[in-house]
């Protein structure tokens, strides 16, 4: 019985030493490899980072197993982390192999639905990637770049960057249709769709659509590959990619 108590007490005081030195381990071990802010991890960083702290805690359960068996696999997973920091700074072919680069989502302000494909993307994302960047509607975008962090980059149109109380009243004046509702650009075409429920919300049919795409040279719904419309009846249209032969 008092040597079944004593190796607990044991067990446990090797827990707690192991805790701290794990602890004060994975510190110097970061702060060694580089600072960097969460959001922008690349793949590799975020691997890195599980492995380290798998190791960190198989170290502290594992008590029967001499602790070197777990930190030395910790320290050449660092090293090896600063040798490719390295490399990732002499060579650009290699820093995209290992960190990937950025990719061009929107261009020009049309959709590239091969690189959403590529990057499996769907409109849905692309929204709320916008969204995050407080763009309301996709027609105000010239760029939008997918970066290796998985954040998205975006430049408005030069003539969407400062727009005026006046410039928004001008537009309602020029609007497409009657629009009739307030709130956020609607979806009309998500992927080759028509949204039923987007043209009852903005008290508009299929016949409407199809009039306004033809407005584009469309003559075929199934051209489009992203249509929205936002309050002041301003129409983005972006028609699907010809196929590659």
């Amino acid at each position: 019985m008092f040597d079944r108590g004593r190796r607990e007490v044991e067990d446990i005081s090797t827990v707690m030493l192991r805790t701290l030195f794990s602890y004060f381990f994975l510190l110097i071990l970061l702060r060694i490899m580089g600072k960097r802010e969460l959001g922008k991890l690349s793949v590799f960083d975020v691997v890195i980072s599980i492995m380290l702290a798998e190791m960190a805690a198989l170290a502290i359960e594992d008590v029967e197993k001499p602790a070197l068996r777990f930190y030395l696999p910790m320290l050449l997973i660092a090293v090896l982390e600063i040798a490719m920091a390295y490399l990732s700074l002499k060579s650009k072919k290699f820093r995209d192999v290992v960190d990937g680069s950025a990719d061009m989502i929107i261009e020009n302000g049309q959709i590239r639905e091969q690189a959403m494909r590529r990057n499996q993307l769907n409109m849905d994302d692309l929204m709320v990637h916008l969204r995050q960047k407080n763009v309301k509607n996709i027609a105000d975008v010239e760029f939008a770049l997918l970066e290796p962090t998985g954040q998205m980059s975006v430049f408005l149109k030069p003539e969407k960057e400062h727009l005026t109380r006046g410039d928004i009243e001008l537009a309602k004046e020029e609007q497409i249709g009657p629009v009739s509702y307030k709130g956020l650009p609607i979806p009309l075409i998500l992927d080759g769709k028509v949204r039923q429920e987007a043209l009852q919300k903005i008290g508009q049919n299929q016949l409407w659509l199809k009039r306004e795409i033809r407005k584009y040279g469309i003559k075929d719904i199934r051209e489009v590959s992203f249509c929205s419309i936002d309050e002041r009846g301003i129409m983005y249209l972006d028609k699907k990619d010809k196929p590659l032969h």
